[in-house]
């Protein structure tokens, strides 16, 4: 078998990562890149990396690059403002203009970069496909879920603090080898990836960062795994999406683990440095996995607009009611009960007697079919300690598996439909035919 056929077998085989490109400028021309170290990692772990260019209108072409078994973002400009704060964090001029100066190659703007990069996070929430976020990528994902970002860390931050427990984020002349302490949280992934690192009673690693912006409000659904002595979250993740044997895992670093290696070598300052990708990559396999095994499953009616447009607002009502449950009815979050009601209409509709017309309950009744069996009708309908039970499980699905279950009712509505048809009309042939 030549080399050619086996790479080409083996892009059939392994999982698809996607990663979006960061744009620079070399003779005059834009130039598409990515760091090196990221493919490196993904490749050595067993996926591929698909690396999607930042180019103008890319973002509405995202199903082309299907499928997708996980997404890895990470460097690139900071995020327009509007994606998560109208004011920018009431800097004057003067300040602004400041900013702009000691961070030049990072303040410039990249819109269709951010368009790009939402989508996706958005895409791998809706779907639970394995996200991993490094330094901008983070602060993507924590923008997409509602979270936002400190517009300067240093002004915003970094000031308030005493001056011991200040940091630099960023040293322009020294990127790969300049560190800062962060504190771990205990029980979380970043602990066990360092654990044999960390010194008793001393919780603190050495990270390598570049970055004047970082989370302000951490999204509700995350989890805080390291802080620097700032106070700045520098990971986080959220527990309810991360079992990499399982195909789950989304995660945020603001520090680089890949770049923290010793100088002139390839060796890592720690042993958990390249653990962050190498749970990605488990999890993108096992959830490449997890699609192969339903494939062979037969998918619901293609939708059309209208009934896209529907299916998105039950799953984002049922979205919703999954994080009123797990923070409580009480939230500081406004809820709109409109919001609400899709999810709620869909509950109602799909319970088990609800496949059945008015008309075709009418006919039941009139034909006698269930009424001298009373049992077998009752049946049909939940009782109030049954729905509760089936809403306290729908309630803990991911918004994937809520998919899956609108396309299979759908489905089977239909079929049941169609098929009760056909047996009401057997039932009254041979009941005319008895009359004659």
């Amino acid at each position: 078998m030549t080399s050619e056929k086996v790479s080409s077998d083996l892009s059939m085989i392994l999982p698809r990562v996607l990663i979006v490109s960061r744009r620079t400028v070399r003779k005059n021309k834009f130039v598409d890149f990515v760091g090196e170290y990221h493919l490196d990692l993904i490749v050595s772990y067993g996926a591929v990396p698909v690396i999607v260019p930042r180019v103008s209108g890319v973002s509405t072409l995202l199903e082309s690059f299907e499928p997708i078994h996980g997404v890895l973002l990470c460097e690139g400009e900071d995020i327009d403002p509007s994606h998560y704060d109208s004011e920018m964090s009431n800097f004057t001029a003067e300040e602004l203009e400041e900013i702009r100066r000691a961070h030049a190659s990072d303040t410039a703007i990249d819109q269709e970069k951010d368009s790009i990069e939402l989508a996706l996070a958005k895409l791998c929430l809706e779907r639970n496909i394995p996200y991993l976020g490094i330094c901008r990528g983070s602060q993507v994902l924590n923008v997409a879920c509602g979270g936002t970002l400190y517009q300067d860390v240093v002004k915003e931050l970094s000031r308030e603090r005493p001056e011991c427990q200040r940091v630099s984020h960023i040293n322009y002349d020294d990127y790969d080898g300049h560190r800062h302490a962060v504190e771990v949280v205990e029980d979380t992934p970043i602990h066990h990836w360092f654990k044999e690192s960390l010194a008793e009673n001393n919780m603190e690693i050495l990270v390598n960062s570049y970055h004047h912006q970082g989370v302000k409000k951490l999204a509700q659904r995350f989890v805080p795994m390291a802080f620097a002595p700032d106070g700045l979250i520098e990971g986080f993740y959220d527990p309810d999406a991360y079992n990499p044997e399982e195909g789950k895992f989304i995660m945020g670093l603001q520090f680089h683990p890949e770049r923290m290696r010793h100088p002139s070598s390839d060796e890592f300052d720690y042993p958990g440095c390249p653990f962050a990708y190498k749970e990605f990559v488990k999890a993108v396999i096992a959830y490449q996995k997890k699609l192969s095994s339903q494939a062979s499953v037969p998918k619901g009616p293609k939708l059309n607009k209208e009934q896209e447009t529907k299916r998105r607002m039950i799953v984002k009502s049922f979205s919703i009611a999954k994080d009123m449950y797990i923070s409580g009815r009480n939230s500081a979050v406004a809820v709109k009960e409109s919001e609400l009601e899709p999810g709620a209409v869909f509950l109602e509709e799909n319970t088990a007697y609800s496949v059945l017309s008015l008309q075709q309950e009418h006919r039941l009744r009139q034909m006698g079919a269930t009424v001298r069996n009373g049992h077998g009708y009752k049946k049909l309908k939940l009782k109030e300690e049954r729905e509760k039970v089936a809403r306290s499980i729908i309630g803990k699905m991911s918004i994937e598996q809520l998919s899956d279950m609108m396309s299979f009712y759908y489905m089977m509505g239909q079929i049941c439909s169609e098929v009760l048809e056909t047996k009401l009309q057997h039932l009254e042939l041979l009941h005319v035919n008895d009359k004659s």
